[in-house]
């Protein structure tokens, strides 16, 4: 998840500040950081970070659109405001199977778009074959890979029928046949969808004529058959009936549920879609079903929108708008908090500068565990990096202890997936740890070390792959190292450059290797970091899509994924698919274990920091929380007039009842029901 800088400040925001410095005696200076009156009116003002790439939820994949997406469009569940875990949404209740593999929604009838269009189960289903379509460039379609034919579909692939009939993918290959046990009702796609695992092939013939020449079982399998393009409808999602909607997974995958919160499983309106293309998201045509509309968009200045009146739950909703300004420019948002020209802004904005002073202020700093992560990619596509020696060696000279020092929030990241978020899986994580420091022949001391502070093994292994260091400490030169095809790419933000300057240092000071530094745009970072456009490092940000894991894990399974590091294994991806068809929660999280152990082995990330979220809100502002990933229902979101009721030691306020939005909660929870 990554943020850039807003080059131009808005100019609302501007006058916003000099009135408030113009008007100190409304300052409090003593309580709280800045000026802390509530706005007059009932309209919440808050820094979302980047500029929007795209107000189509299926497009963009940064945080910045997370957070407005969510302001906009609902999905069948949305994520409770502190825990982050599911809670009914357009879905009133669902029904799981078993196996955790077959979903069936009950929506709504009360759910329309903001133009008053009532939204049924095809919606979804429009919604989400529109999603994997290789033609709407979605960069998260990988997310629901988990939904039976959507990667097939999404790569392109081809089914194949010879003699009349369908080969299936347990014949040819000589696996275990998964069959989807029959869940909810009968139907002629169920038919189809709960039976055996057809084969599928690549579309395109040139890498189908590659497989071949690896396999020749697998030709002769084939050969004289019929190959038949997966379609759309093919995956395994299904309007039952209007209100019923049916989602067929390819396996167990037990996240599954928290990971339908994601902007990628939101429905867009194909009346709105299919009448005006690419254009639907402007301002003047785009329809939502979130609780607020589109009122107007100044690129680079403000996105407001303000309540939509057709919500499905629209008397709950508090604001009568949100206000978002995109500016990421770390000093200007605190200066504009402090004079009281915003209300609240996104997290990782603090600088270290200030966090001391802002510390102090304990009814309004936010700095609470987060289920984020920071590491830098490595292209292995590419030299020097294709070799894991080198992978390691960078790795191996990073002093992680003194980087979350310089950051002062964040903790040392090991591994790929953030200790303290999930307890039972750091206890896995540790027994699994110890099975393979026996297995390699470690002792603790030396296990201690792996893949983590060791410049001395990280220069021995840079000579290995050969690119000798000379000299001596503080005084280190590797003068065979590509230099000139290698640099550290990021997107330009305060705290990015930091960093990077920071490791820079690190691998010139244990290294003798000076890294250049590229500093992008956003949108072109990006694009570049995901289609492998970059030479040497690139920085990756991300935080969880939900509450498990493998939001973390599954960032390097299967052929495309948002690694950024060009890594693909097979072996990897079965472990990882072995473990989520584990029902066993602790049986699964050793699994899951085992799959993080092979992928650091090999390595194609330099692990950075553990984020907390480091972030600040006025007092007033109430429903807002500094869950795991600081995503914010905004429906649960309000200004609170009276002093008396404000926030008070925000360290607790994970732990406190909010009236105005536990009612809600509780009633939403109690129509949930599962199998």
């Amino acid at each position: 998840m990554n943020r850039s800088v807003g080059k131009i400040l808005s100019f609302s925001l501007i006058a916003a500040l000099l009135f408030s410095v113009l008007s100190c005696s409304r300052v409090d200076s003593g309580n709280y950081f800045g000026r802390t009156v509530p706005p007059d009116d009932n309209v919440l003002r808050y820094v979302s970070g980047a500029e929007p790439e795209s107000f189509d939820p299926h497009i963009s994949s940064g945080q910045p659109e997370a957070r407005i997406y969510m302001a906009l469009f609902d999905g069948l569940v949305e994520n409770d405001p502190k825990t982050l875990l599911p809670i009914p949404a357009i879905a009133k209740s669902w029904q799981i199977s078993s196996n955790v593999d077959v979903f069936v929604f009950k929506l709504r009838d009360n759910a329309k778009w903001s133009d008053g269009t009532p939204i049924s189960a095809n919606d979804f289903v429009y919604s989400f074959r529109r999603g994997f379509d290789a033609e709407t460039l979605s960069r998260t379609a990988s997310l629901g890979y988990f939904i039976r034919y959507s990667e097939d579909f999404n790569n392109g692939d081809v089914f194949v029928k010879k003699d009349g009939r369908f080969l299936l993918e347990h014949e040819v290959n000589g696996t275990e046949p998964y069959t989807v046990n029959a869940f909810g009702p009968e139907t002629e796609f169920a038919k189809f969808i709960n039976g055996p695992t057809r084969l599928t092939l690549p579309g395109d013939e040139k890498e189908r004529a590659k497989l071949f020449e690896k396999d020749e079982k697998l030709r002769m399998a084939v050969d004289g058959a019929e190959f038949v393009p997966v379609s759309a409808e093919d995956i395994g999602v299904e309007a039952v009936d209007d209100m019923t909607l049916r989602l067929t997974l390819r396996q167990s995958a037990p996240f599954f549920l928290g990971l339908l919160a994601h902007q990628f499983f939101r429905p867009v309106p194909r009346h709105i879609v299919e009448k005006h293309g690419r254009d639907w998201t402007k301002p003047e045509n785009i329809v939502t079903n979130g609780a607020f509309k589109v009122k107007h968009h100044r690129p680079y200045d403000e996105l407001f929108v303000i309540k939509n009146e057709n919500y499905w739950d629209a008397e709950n909703v508090h604001l009568d708008g949100i206000k978002f300004y995109p500016i990421d420019e770390n000093a200007t948002i605190l200066n504009l908090y402090k004079g009281g020209a915003i209300d609240a802004f996104l997290n990782h904005s603090v600088p270290a500068s200030w966090i001391d002073e802002v510390r102090q202020y304990k009814d309004e700093y936010l700095d609470h565990p987060e289920n984020a992560t920071a590491y830098y990619s490595m292209n292995i596509t590419k030299p020097p990096f294709d070799d894991v020696r080198v992978r390691r060696a960078f790795q191996m000279s990073v002093d992680r202890d003194a980087l979350s020092n310089y950051r002062k929030v964040t903790k040392p990241l090991y591994d790929l997936t953030p200790a303290g978020i999930f307890p039972d899986y750091d206890k896995a994580r540790a027994m699994v740890s110890e099975e393979m420091r026996v297995e390699k022949k470690k002792t603790p001391e030396e296990w201690a070390k792996y893949n983590r502070f060791d410049p001395a093994e990280a220069r021995r292994l840079l000579g290995e792959a050969g690119f000798p260091v000379e000299g001596s400490e503080g005084n280190f030169a590797c003068p065979k190292f590509p230099t000139d095809s290698v640099s550290l790419t990021f997107n330009t933000n305060e705290n990015n450059r930091m960093v990077a300057e920071f490791m820079q240092a690190q691998w010139k000071r244990h290294l003798g290797i000076t890294v250049s530094l590229k500093s992008q745009e956003f949108r072109t970072f990006l694009k570049d970091r995901n289609d492998l456009q970059y030479t040497g490092l690139a920085q990756s940000l991300w935080s969880g899509d939900y509450m498990d894991p493998f939001t973390f894990l599954g960032l390097h399974y299967g052929r495309q994924n948002d690694g950024g590091s060009g890594f693909a294994d097979k072996e990897y991806d079965r472990m990882l698919d072995e473990a989520n068809s584990e029902l066993d929660f602790q049986k699964r999280y050793e699994k899951l274990a085992r799959a993080e152990a092979y992928v650091m082995d090999k390595l194609p990330v330099v692990t950075l920091s553990i984020y907390a979220t480091n972030w600040l809100k006025k007092p007033y502002v109430k429903g807002m929380y500094p869950n795991p990933g600081t995503l914010h229902p905004w429906k649960f979101v309000y200004i609170e007039k009276d002093p008396a009721k404000w926030d008070r030691n925000v360290d607790n306020i994970m732990a406190e009842s909010n009236p105005r939005t536990t009612a809600q909660l509780e009633e939403l929870k109690r129509t949930m029901t599962q199998n």
